[in-house]
């Protein structure tokens, strides 16, 4: 919310106010109070001394008490915002040890990647723009690299990591310059509102996909899993380390409604619930299964081993960190089959998505994680927004070099906010859980594709919301939008699902008589992916 909230009455009803917020962290949403100062912190209250000695200092860098926050509200309220957000470890990990070709523990070397990538970023949010928000590897950005860079074009997972650099070093100087602004303007609104939708069908028919519920089939291209034991009896089978019959499917939907059961609840890390509980139930099917005989099920415990730790981290410094710099510059594969041109358009065009995924989603995340908690300003604005881009940029920028894809800030962070959290002690704490994670690699590689599917389908469900801010009763707006997202999901590509909406919107505003209204910007935009449709 942009409006100021007015103070209670009397300063001693107000020391009272924060007295209650101290002892009863359950209360500190509704204690918290902001005069939209400019600098951006949180109105300032009555509240007790602050503390003396090391908290003293860690009080007053953070501005806990300031914030009419305390540690035990910021404690809380971080470790809320890691069991949260925690799920993106075994996703990304999932996701990119498929494309880590070569190494002896690819899940290891993507799983460290990600940890570092989200403490980096998380961390950069506590000591820079001191914010309760945290930062990961972001879902539908890690999908682009995974299925539409990396999908049979030729390109590599270091020549991926170029990709995700370049989106840092452009985000990072978007934002220092202030042009940030001017790119965000040239994007059609049909084609901003449909962005998260279109991701959010495409990461949800990834996570269908992976858990079998969705599979293909030559006359149609893809069907319904038939769920019929009678006619197929495979419940479980298994094969080139991969699970595949009915069970996967039946976990992977129970698992989405044990999510939506928990969040309806309002319970705090639903999608971690629901990952880890859909884990246990699928080894108790498992289980069930080689009781009854299955061969599938047998197998597949046969071949479940547990390495050392130490074993990802070594994976990780093998494999992922810095390929970018000794082996991302290397296109030689990419233009045995290609010509240089198209290598050049593939590469800005594929920056500029890349970038503008980010951008797009970072924004709507910071204004709606901050409203949560009256961290705005006066005119609405997130407080410290350039510090936050900064951090953001950068994050990005260092995940690149640790080995995973654009690192941005997580809507998940809502839930700490929402907790009480209010400056960047909470993001601290955040933080802080990530570096314990990173340890715990051999135990998240027992989590099956069939679970971690359900976190890909649920935030495919929370990513639809964008869908109410299309203006389906103007005809431009919503074939643009349409365009938009039908492409991404049925084209199987994000890069191109924006890039048909802008084209679809210049030719709409061309056949209206309105062709005044295309900024330059939008049609530099729109010319390069015409170019990108046409050479690649």
């Amino acid at each position: 919310m942009s409006e100021e909230i007015k103070k209670p009455e009397g300063e001693e009803q107000a020391a009272q106010d924060v007295v209650e917020l101290a002892s009863q962290t359950d209360e500190s949403e509704s204690a918290v109070a902001s005069d939209g100062a400019s600098e951006g912190a949180a109105a300032e209250v009555a509240a007790p001394s602050p503390k003396k000695g090391f908290w003293g200092k860690v009080d007053g860098w953070f501005g806990i008490t300031k914030s009419g926050s305390n540690f035990k509200t910021e404690t809380l309220a971080g470790i809320t915002t890691f069991m949260a957000m925690v799920y993106i470890l075994m996703v990304n990990a999932d996701m990119f040890s498929g494309v880590i070709t070569g190494s002896e523990n690819a899940y290891g070397a993507a799983y460290i990647a990600t940890a570092v990538g989200a403490i980096v970023g998380t961390f950069l949010m506590s000591f820079l723009a001191k914010m309760p928000l945290a930062q990961a590897s972001g879902m539908g950005i890690n999908a682009f690299i995974v299925f539409t860079l990396l999908n049979g074009t030729g390109l590599t997972y270091a020549n991926s990591m170029v990709f995700v650099l370049i989106d840092g070093v452009i985000f990072l100087l978007l934002t220092v310059t202030g042009l940030r602004r001017k790119i965000f303007e040239a994007i059609p609104a049909g084609v901003r509102h449909a962005i998260p939708v279109g991701i959010g069908l495409f990461i949800a028919f990834i996570g269908l996909q992976q858990a079998g519920v969705i599979v293909n089939e030559d006359s149609t291209l893809t069907t319904f899993v038939s769920f019929n034991l009678l006619n197929d009896p495979s419940f479980v089978t298994y094969g080139a380390g991969t699970v595949g019959g009915i069970l996967p499917a039946i976990i992977a939907l129970i698992g989405v409604v044990v999510i939506a059961v928990l969040s309806k609840k309002n319970v705090k890390g639903a999608i971690l619930w629901g990952l880890l509980g859909s884990a246990v139930l699928f080894y108790i099917f498992a289980g069930i299964a080689v009781g009854a005989g299955s061969q599938g099920a047998t197998d597949m415990f046969n071949n479940i081993s547990m390495s050392s730790p130490f074993s990802a981290f070594e994976a990780w410094g093998k494999d992922s960190v810095g390929a970018v710099f000794y082996e991302g510059f290397d296109f030689s594969a990419y233009l045995a089959d290609h010509s240089g041109g198209s290598l050049a358009v593939i590469l800005i065009t594929s920056a500029l998505s890349l970038c503008m995924i980010d951008m797009f989603d970072t924004i709507g995340t910071l204004y709606g994680a901050c409203s949560k908690g009256n961290l705005l300003e006066k005119d609405g604005t997130p407080i410290r927004m350039e510090k936050m881009m900064l951090a953001d940029a950068i994050a990005t920028c260092t995940g690149a070099i640790a080995g995973t894809s654009t690192v941005t800030t997580f809507v998940e962070s809502s839930s700490g906010v929402v907790a009480g959290g209010r400056t960047g002690f909470t993001s601290l704490i955040t933080g802080v859980c990530f570096v314990i994670a990173m340890f715990l690699s051999p135990i998240a590689q027992l989590i099956p594709r069939s679970a971690t599917a359900t976190a890909l389908i649920w935030v495919g469900v929370l990513m639809m919301s964008s869908v109410t801010k299309v203006d389906w009763n103007d005809a431009a707006e919503a074939i643009v939008a349409f365009m938009t997202f039908i492409t991404m999901l049925l084209g199987y590509s994000i890069s191109k699902g924006i890039g048909m909406g802008i084209i679809t919107y210049i030719v709409i505003q061309i056949c209206t008589g309105k062709i005044k209204k295309i900024s330059i910007p939008t049609w530099a935009i729109g010319v390069i992916f015409l170019l990108t449709f046409l050479l690649t």
